[in-house]
């Protein structure tokens, strides 16, 4: 391990893995797409050209997008901002994933006909193998940075069989760092990546535009016309950025998915081909046309016309694919343009032939109008120059890519990938100025909400019993929900604060008060600061004087190493966070909230009693949500909604809070889809509990409770408990059955404060045995029994039953015997495990005429 941290022979050889990898996957993507678009070509001669083309183009468009939205949302477009971002510090997911779905919706794109390149894709899929190779093999953060920018080096090396190129791009459009290290490992991985791809892949532009070696003179009549090609590139490319952005807003408002936006651009720009000349079907074929000097001058026109609309028809819709190819097709028409129009002004004029050949000056315009859209002229110029190997277009190509970029950055301003970025919220800074991504995390985003307390009543021994059971060194020591000390090993093992009474003392006398304590809010930069200047290992995390959560110094490591690598566990499509649009807040008691997600009427004021009774048993808050759904095509801030309904529902709980004598807060919340509301007011509102109602069963196929119960279940961290409403809604009589579990022993807990509900409640207790075994152990009962009995003051019986099935015993039992309301615990089975088995609470719950609540305990760290 000595070896690999930071040896110069271990970088040598990631940068020689991450070219060679890179080379293969640009080898492939430019094999499979020529492949693809061989077949396009010939059936669209074979077959009614008009119909093939669209056609091909919405199928290939929609599945790339739809393999996009649902693996790897960081896949689409270009892919160079995302690289862009992701060096800059922001948390953007590189990884494995997003290189293969990168490769294969390319692939798809482009071999559908839309008119995009492949070169910017492989700067992102070198970039996200590197950035694999750096969590398999883990490194620091800075070295782990300059691997990705030696994998981007390489794609575009390979993209274009231009090594130096690779480099000088990453050097001006990424780092600005020209350190040994950063140079030496781009370097090296950009000239393996470029040599497995001429090995593999042929010598050749890399466009698939099949160059030949041209023809390119140089003269001082040409300059005028150099300058002139640069300031049309300049102008025209800023047309084209500008373009660009006008398309993306476009494409957002279009009622569309992902699939459906770029499968609509491949439809277009079918039909439009359809109707050009053969030669735009390939694109190999055209290219040798424009950059030959051999086409006239209209069909130039037509070129630069047609493939300078299809692209930002392409680019728009967010379809994966870059912008390098389309624009260097552009300045080669743009250049031709120019030649020819100064050989027929040289002739009109009966001047003496002095002008260069039109491909000099369509080799000139590539690199002009090139920098000018990219803004990077350096890049342009060396890339022009490797794939020529023509010494004479050095000069042509540094006047009229250095014109263009003047004029371009003097109109537009900024690098086009930082707008890129920026129109999408993601602000880049000067290099070396953009702060870590932990640097702007919270406490909250990083503390455990499962936190184990102990009281400061307990004895010394029951203490340190606490501690042997655990594997935690400190407990936070909470009393009625408020936090009233810590506690450490230290603490109760340091002589000079062992008490004169060890058997009379209590952790009261051990703990240190007033403990150090951070919010919710706190940036990790002060909990840092905190931990380091009073010397502790963990520091709890509070709401006022409610204990939320705890962080320790594993907490903050743990998270700036997920924040490095941008992982994220949802493969699918991510709804837009959901948006706040009105709240109440009342006196808060600091010992916990309830949150009841309230939307029908009719059933609010049950629900409201059932919370209020929890609620003021046990000193909670309530925190009521109001949900108001949105079509995913719109952002949930940028929606306007009618509350008129919703405030007026909440006012009438805010009513029947009040006589419950509970503190009740409201809030509606915008949002694409309900549970993700919730999660996001549970962590916001750092809520202990959720009390919903539930209809009783789900049509949903895979899902055991319904899409929005089912998630809350597995992905809340605090209590959960779900009511399914009876056909007559009465509190009198309570069947609990008992099976031993957690979340059995939770419910038991939960019912003092549910029997407040009746004056003159009844409790039975039931356990159901195999019909086969004669002798069971019915101590479950007899325990619950004796726990009832201290917390309530009514009639508890015990009833074991027999039966072949748990549910049909404990559905006839309430058949047979009075009952109101049903208790259950939740079921923890995976869902494999209830497919195959059945899921006992939902099958109790369907079949029952009764209320039915069905409670689950907080999830433990380990369990989540």
């Amino acid at each position: 391990m000595r070896w690999i941290n930071g040896s110069k022979q271990f970088a040598i050889a990631e940068a020689c893995v991450i070219g060679l990898v890179s080379g293969l996957a640009a080898v492939m993507l430019k094999q499979s797409v020529g492949w693809l678009g061989g077949w396009r070509v010939q059936w669209s001669h074979q077959f009614t050209d008009w119909l093939v083309l669209p056609l091909l183009g919405l199928l290939g468009g929609g599945l790339a997008g739809f393999l996009v939205e649902r693996l790897a949302p960081e896949a689409a477009g270009s892919g160079i901002p995302q690289v862009k971002a992701a060096l800059a510090n922001v948390a953007i997911a590189l990884n494995m994933r997003v290189a293969l779905v990168k490769l294969v919706s390319v692939i798809l794109t482009l071999g559908a006909g839309l008119n995009l390149g492949r070169q910017g894709p492989t700067v992102q899929i070198g970039a996200a193998l590197a950035a694999q190779l750096s969590q398999w093999i883990p490194t620091s953060p800075e070295y782990r940075r300059q691997l990705i920018a030696s994998g981007a080096a390489a794609g575009l090396a390979a993209g274009f069989n231009a090594p130096i190129a690779g480099v000088l791009f990453v050097v001006e459009e990424f780092l600005q760092d020209f350190s040994g290290i950063t140079l030496g490992t781009a370097i090296l991985a950009s000239f393996i990546g470029a040599v497995v791809s001429r090995v593999l892949g042929g010598r050749s532009l890399s466009l698939d535009l099949g160059m030949t070696a041209y023809e390119a003179t140089f003269s001082l009549y040409d300059v005028p016309l150099f300058l002139i090609l640069g300031l049309l590139a300049g102008l025209l490319g800023s047309l084209f950025s500008r373009g660009i952005f006008v398309s993306l807003a476009l494409n957002r408002r279009l009622p569309l998915g992902l699939p459906g936006r770029i499968g609509l651009a491949g439809l277009l720009s079918g039909l439009v081909v359809s109707q050009l000349p053969d030669s735009f079907r390939d694109n190999t074929g055209l290219q040798d046309l424009l950059s030959g000097g051999n086409a006239a001058w209209y069909l130039l026109l037509l070129a630069f016309g047609a493939k300078f609309l299809l692209t930002l028809v392409a680019y728009g819709s967010g379809a994966p694919g870059g912008i390098f190819a389309p624009s260097l097709i552009l300045g080669s028409a743009l250049g031709a343009l120019v030649g020819i129009t100064g050989s027929g002004l040289e002739s009109l004029l009966g001047l003496a032939p002095h002008v260069s050949p039109a491909s000099t000056y369509a080799l000139a315009g590539m690199g002009a109008f090139f920098s000018a859209v990219t803004r990077g002229p350096v890049t342009a110029i060396v890339i022009v120059f490797e794939i020529t190997a023509n010494f004479n277009l050095v000069l042509p190509l540094m006047i009229g890519s250095g014109i263009a970029y003047l004029v371009a950055q003097r109109l537009v301003g900024s690098s086009f990938y930082t707008r890129l970025l920026e129109w999408n919220g993601i602000q880049i800074q000067s290099p070396g100025t953009q702060p870590a991504p932990w640097q702007k995390l919270t406490a909250a985003a990083v503390m455990q909400r499962r936190v184990e307390t102990l009281s400061s009543s307990l004895s010394l021994d029951e203490a340190k019993q606490a501690f042997a059971r655990s594997h935690h060194r400190g407990f936070p020591v909470v009393d009625n929900g408020r936090l009233v000390g810590i506690v450490t090993q230290s603490d109760l093992s340091a002589p000079e604060r062992q008490p004169a009474n060890p058997a009379a003392a209590t952790l009261s006398d051990m703990m240190t008060a007033q403990p150090v304590t951070v919010r919710p809010s706190d940036s990790l930069t002060h909990v840092l600061f905190l931990l380091n200047r009073f010397k502790v290992s963990r520091l709890p995390v509070t709401d006022g004087s409610k204990l939320v959560g705890i962080i320790t110094r594993a907490d903050i490591i743990r998270a700036e190493s997920d924040q490095l690598t941008g992982e994220s566990l949802q493969l699918g499509p991510r709804p837009a966070p959901s948006y706040e649009v009105y709240r109440t807040r009342s006196p808060a008691t600091g010992r916990g909230r309830l949150l009841l997600p309230v939307s029908n009427p009719q059933t609010a004021p049950i629900l409201v009693k059932l919370a209020g009774a929890i609620a003021q048993e046990r000193g909670y808050e309530l925190e009521v949500l109001h949900v108001i759904l949105v079509s995913r095509a719109h952002p949930p801030s940028e929606t306007a909604v009618r509350t008129t309904q919703g405030r007026r529902l909440l006012r009438q709980i805010e009513h029947l809070g009040q006589d419950w004598q509970v503190p009740v807060h409201t809030q509606i919340r915008v949002a694409h889809d309900a549970a993700q509301a919730m999660l996001e007011a549970i962590k916001a509102r750092h809520i202990n509990l959720v009390l919903m109602g539930w209809k009783g069963s789900t049509s949903t196929p895979g899902r055991v409770f319904g899409t929005t119960v089912d998630t809350l279940i597995r992905q809340a961290p605090c209590d959960v408990v779900l009511v399914k409403l009876g056909e007559e809604t009465r509190f009198n009589h309570w069947l609990l059955p008992l099976s031993g579990g957690p979340n059995a022993q939770y419910a038991l807990t939960l019912l003092p404060a549910l029997t407040r509900l009746s004056p003159d409640p009844s409790i039975k207790l039931c356990q159901v045995l195999p019909v086969d075994e004669p002798l069971a152990d019915l101590s479950v009962m007899a325990v619950a029994m004796d726990e009832l009995r201290q917390r309530v003051n009514c009639s508890i019986t015990t009833r074991p039953i027999r039966g072949h099935s748990v549910p049909g015993a404990i559905l006839r039992l309430a058949w047979q015997e009075p009952c109101d309301v049903i208790v259950l615990g939740a079921s923890r089975e995976s869902l494999l495990q209830q497919a195959l088995t059945g899921n006992i609470p939902e099958a109790i719950a369907r079949s029952s005429d009764c209320t039915v609540i069905l409670v689950r305990a907080a999830i433990a760290p380990d369990e989540s």
